[in-house]
């Protein structure tokens, strides 16, 4: 019975999103107090509500929280296996938790999934205390990384979410902290956020069972992640994404009065999402996009790439030219491979919707003096 009625959505929901319906005109979220529908990779906004409004995020906080902890781990200042010992303040913690005791063991990688899968607020603070050496300072952490994102209205009380007046952020705001997360994250935040279910302190008497919070995870194709949240003050909100042919789309939904209505609409912002656009490859990582001559490098000619897959939304009932521009530095030799040299801009019908960083394929070497000398006496004869 249930497979007849998921095939039967299946081909009624194309219909009921028809080709040609602009954002504007629908009421995808009613119940909401605020929503925004993104693509992933540009960001591009698909569908919004109220999207810059001062919201309270509840859980959805810990995206953050998490962000700064793929960082860490990126900088190799903190590592997966290592072993943080739970403080006195962090086992005080109340809400959703995995009831950490004071100097009780953990690794990194445990509470990461106690924090993505079971929302855990113990959690939380042991890796805000370890990355921070503070929970203040790891606050002041987040608050830092909001304005390196350029988020418009979000300010950070604490790493869980925990209900605080001056706690808050907007759906806008979410958004783009879940592409981020999504981006610097990869494989290894999926394999998490996508468990329905995990275990902790599996090797001793108090094995735990964690229970992911976000039931889409068995309910709509293509989810994996990412972040729920309810407090009375805030509702139930969820950060939703989800990927179909290429396509990666993150939905956010704040202060709806019931989990199920919550699930719900942002359900019918995903539907949107897959049936009115769909994600068109330009470029694979590691692709050659262009040529350049560096003037006193002993490389003659050398080729650029891209380090990142490049794609752009699509409307699937319009046909827009897309373009694009490499744009460059100055390019002084020696120049390593690892160097951002330009970027490659995307436009579509005039409109710049990216901007991504350009590489060389190797490193460029200068010439010494001698060697200049060298070939300008060369030149001469």
């Amino acid at each position: 019975m249930m497979k007849k009625i998921m095939l039967c959505l299946m081909l009624v929901l194309p219909l009921c999103f028809p080709l040609n319906v602009k954002a504007e005109g629908l009421k995808l979220t009613p119940n909401a107090k605020a929503s925004i529908l993104i693509e992933a990779n540009t960001k591009e906004v698909l569908y919004q509500k109220n999207e810059k409004e001062k919201m309270y995020p509840a859980s959805t906080t810990k995206i953050m929280t998490m962000i700064l902890l793929f960082e860490a781990i990126e900088k190799g200042t903190l590592k997966w296996d290592e072993i943080l010992s739970c403080s006195s303040y962090a086992a005080s913690m109340g809400g959703s938790q995995i009831y950490l005791k004071e100097g009780e063991k953990m690794s990194v990688n445990d509470l990461f999934k106690s924090i993505a899968i079971a929302s855990a607020n113990d959690a939380c603070v042991m890796v805000g205390e370890r990355i921070g050496g503070s929970v203040e300072a790891f606050v002041d952490m987040m608050n830092e990384k909001a304005k390196d994102l350029k988020l418009i209205n979000t300010h950070f009380v604490n790493p869980t979410g925990l209900h605080d007046n001056n706690h808050y952020t907007c759906a806008l705001d979410l958004s783009t902290m879940a592409a981020h997360l999504i981006k610097i994250g990869k494989d290894k935040l999926f394999s998490v956020t996508s468990l329905y279910d995990s275990y902790i302190r599996e090797n001793s008497p108090q094995k735990f069972w964690l229970v992911n919070t976000n039931k889409l995870l068995k309910s709509y194709d293509g989810n994996d992640g990412l972040k729920t949240g309810y407090t009375s003050e805030a509702g139930y909100c969820i950060v939703s994404t989800a990927k179909r042919n290429g396509l990666r789309l993150v939905a956010v939904v704040l202060k709806e009065e019931k989990p199920k209505v919550r699930n719900e609409e942002v359900s019918q912002l995903l539907d949107y999402g897959f049936s009115l656009y769909q994600s068109q490859l330009l470029y694979s990582s590691g692709d050659i996009v262009d040529k350049v001559k560096i003037d006193n490098s002993k490389e003659k000619e050398m080729n650029v790439i891209v380090r990142e897959d490049i794609s752009y939304v699509q409307n699937k009932s319009e046909k827009k030219k897309i373009t694009y521009k490499a744009e460059y530095n100055q390019l002084i030799p020696p120049i390593s491979k690892k160097d951002v040299i330009g970027h490659l801009a995307i436009y579509r019908d005039g409109e710049n919707i990216g901007s991504y960083p350009l590489y060389l394929e190797s490193d460029s070497h200068a010439y010494s003096f001698i060697e200049k000398i060298y070939n300008y006496l060369t030149e001469l004869i």
